[in-house]
């Protein structure tokens, strides 16, 4: 078996990394609005993505351009000062949001493809979907980031006024040889609906030990600014296998997992809604 003692010195190296992670996790996903309301009915009648306005194919363009290029002022020039997510967040928000993902990732690289877009009054509802890969160099291993997020936005002009987050998911690794994973979450339960969350370790374990844990969120503007508590166990299997029971109230969720081993470490976060729920961060049940 692998020296324990290997694998505690890798684990203190990775918890701050691992605190780091899921500080930055609310930050990714707002962050991810930049290519990114509230929906309504218009998702039936939809057109596809090549007959939309060119105003909303260069406000993309233009905002991811703006984003590669960590020019906070540009960016927020694109959201209405009235600006409100269907998480709670605010432009300014947003815009401190930007400032500490790219401290922490000066490398990111944003990607947004529209999907879909609909007249609405004198409005334009969009969805899109916005890749974001990067890079943290700095003390230990690189932390290697990347997210996708599905969203829906309403424009006014080329000015975005507010956005409903449809899907997310974030993987943050790090090491020589981070876990390699699969994930089983459906994206969206009934409230009080009991469902199943396994993040399930590819490469074979051999003689290293595993470490882990997973975390239900409730998701609130003030979450994306904190790391939730969370308590590693070593782990028998070969990933984390557990049962989770939807809110009572149809409110989204953050479920998410960390697993560690000798030579690296995964972290990963995905979106969970809840039809037709909530309660603050817990463990999930076994």
């Amino acid at each position: 078996m692998r020296n324990p003692v290997n694998l505690r010195q890798r684990l203190s190296q990775s918890l701050a990394t691992l605190a780091q992670s899921f500080s930055l996790k609310g930050s990714v996903f707002f962050l991810l609005t930049l290519g990114l309301t509230v929906g309504s009915a218009v998702e039936a009648n939809a057109a596809p993505p090549e007959t939309a306005p060119p105003q909303i194919k260069d406000t993309l363009t233009q905002i991811d351009a703006a984003a590669n290029r960590r020019d906070l002022e540009s960016v927020l020039k694109f959201y209405s000062p009235s600006f409100k997510n269907s998480d709670g967040l605010t432009s300014t928000a947003l815009g401190q949001a930007l400032t500490k993902l790219w401290e922490r990732y000066p490398q990111l690289t944003y990607r947004t493809e529209l999907q879909s877009w609909e007249n609405d009054g004198n409005a334009i509802v969009a969805e899109t979907i916005t890749y974001i890969t990067g890079e943290q160099s700095g003390q230990g291993s690189p932390m290697k980031l990347a997210s996708t997020l599905r969203s829906r936005q309403r424009y006014e002009g080329q000015t975005i006024v507010s956005s409903e987050i449809l899907a997310e998911d974030s993987q943050v690794t790090s090491g020589t040889n981070p876990p390699t994973v699969q994930v089983i979450l459906p994206e969206k339960v009934r409230i009080g609906q009991q469902f199943a969350f396994d993040v399930i370790v590819q490469q074979p374990l051999g003689d290293n030990l595993l470490l882990g844990t997973a975390l239900e969120e409730q998701i609130t503007p003030e979450r994306y600014a904190t790391s939730p508590d969370f308590e590693l166990e070593l782990l028998p299997a070969g990933g984390i296998f557990k049962v989770g029971r939807a809110p009572l109230r149809a409110e989204p969720r953050w479920v998410s997992a960390v697993l560690i081993w000798g030579e690296g470490m995964t972290t990963i976060t995905r979106r969970l809604q809840i039809v037709d729920s909530s309660s603050s961060s817990r463990n999930l049940s076994r």
